[in-house]
């Protein structure tokens, strides 16, 4: 028996049916998600330059922005107390002596390790806004109050120089028990939010309001005047700008860790919640129903009913190629093909089978349109013998 190998056979009828979405489709599907995902990066480049403003951040005292300490730093440096700015721990720690002035801005940044060389410096500490007060000064722990302007109410000189100040946002309860001799300044409802306390031969002052340090309020009340006096006790003040990248990497931790408790309780009642609610509005099967058809109708009648349909609006090529696809997927089956098979494929082992020739077995599966409604009969007529010969054992 002599086989001819059909040419590789991409026909456009089988291209055409694919399901496959095309470059034009997809690019109209992206398009207008893209379009969002553009304008929002461009939005927030706007957003990002417009409010890069100067250069540092709060309490940085090179920062002229409302919230920075530049204005306080050149007050400093008129009155003669050298300024020293420092991000890292070692930074501050070979800067540092018993004889200089330690500023630690966001004290709640430091690891324990990194809060232990501050107390080692020997210098005059002075710790703003620590909601942990207790890792600096031992026996104060702090609360969250409001803000708004107090009196001194206290005998430390420097507060009785400065009078009323902003005071408030964070205030300290104190354990007179740990503490000697504390200087409890800018209290509201009996707790203070500046506390002084002599540790050996060092002072430890804790502020817990910052606004007196900013740009915006320095000139509001005796902000200026108690900031000068707590920090320009000595010739040089280091300033300390603690950052997360500056923690030990012993001291870091995992996202899951800095998610609070409450966060993953909540997140099980939700859960939890979910699954109720998925288990009541669940579809509940129970015995099938039986249900009579309104109207039966015979498979033949519906295929009857198609073709004269077809016949009607000469629809030769879909009818010639629904009959060629349900050939080409039998003779597929039959031949132990895959489903997505290569034409060629198909041509070729249904060739080898019915001994018919290459070129005829592509004609009549890939081929074009009849012509009329006899080449289509005919064209049914072969479908149905290559089927018979591929089928024959």
């Amino acid at each position: 028996m002599t086989v001819t190998t059909a040419p590789d056979v991409t026909p456009a009828s089988a291209s055409s049916a694919s399901t496959d979405p095309g470059a034009g489709q997809v690019w109209q599907a992206v398009k207008g998600p893209l379009t969002v995902l553009v304008v929002v990066l461009l939005a927030g480049l706007v957003v990002a330059l417009a409010a890069g403003g100067p250069t540092g951040g709060r309490l940085d005292p090179r920062s002229a922005a409302p919230s920075g300490s530049r204005a306080l730093a050149q007050v400093l440096g008129d009155q003669g107390v050298q300024v020293e700015r420092v991000t890292t721990s070692a930074a501050m720690v070979a800067t540092t002596g018993p004889d200089d002035t330690l500023l630690v801005v966001d004290p709640d940044l430091l690891a324990a390790s990194q809060v232990a060389e501050v107390r080692a410096t020997g210098a005059d500490l002075v710790v703003v806004g620590a909601t942990a007060p207790g890792r600096y000064l031992p026996g104060v722990t702090a609360e969250q109050a409001e803000p708004g302007v107090r009196t001194p109410g206290c005998d430390l000189p420097v507060a009785q120089q400065a009078g009323a100040v902003d005071a408030g946002g964070i205030d300290y309860v104190t354990d007179d028990t740990k503490l000697r001799a504390p200087n409890l300044c800018y209290a509201g409802d009996g707790r203070p939010s500046l506390v002084q306390v002599r540790v050996d031969s060092n002072l430890v002052t804790l502020l817990g309001p910052s606004s007196p340090l900013t740009n915006s309020r320095l000139d509001d009340e005796g902000d200026a005047a108690l900031a000068l006096g707590l920090l320009g006790g000595h010739d040089r003040l280091v300033w300390y700008l603690p950052t997360a990248a500056d923690v030990p990497p012993s001291a870091q931790k995992s996202f899951y860790e800095l998610v609070p408790d409450g966060v993953w309780w909540g997140l099980l009642q939700v859960g939890v919640a979910v699954l109720l609610l998925a288990l009541w509005r669940a579809r509940r099967l129970g015995a099938v129903v039986v249900e009579p058809l309104p109207v039966a109708v015979r498979a033949a009648e519906t295929e009857e009913g198609r073709a004269r349909l077809y016949r009607r609006n000469h629809a030769r090529g879909q009818a010639s190629e629904s009959l060629r696809a349900g050939v080409r997927s039998r003779l597929g089956n039959a031949l132990g093909l895959p489903r997505r098979a290569d034409p060629q494929a198909l041509v070729t082992a249904a060739a080898a089978r019915s001994g018919w020739s290459g070129a005829d077995v592509t004609a009549l599966l890939y081929g074009a349109a009849p012509a009329d409604d006899a080449a289509l009969v005919q064209l049914a007529d072969r479908l149905d013998a290559l089927e018979k010969e591929v089928r024959r054992p």
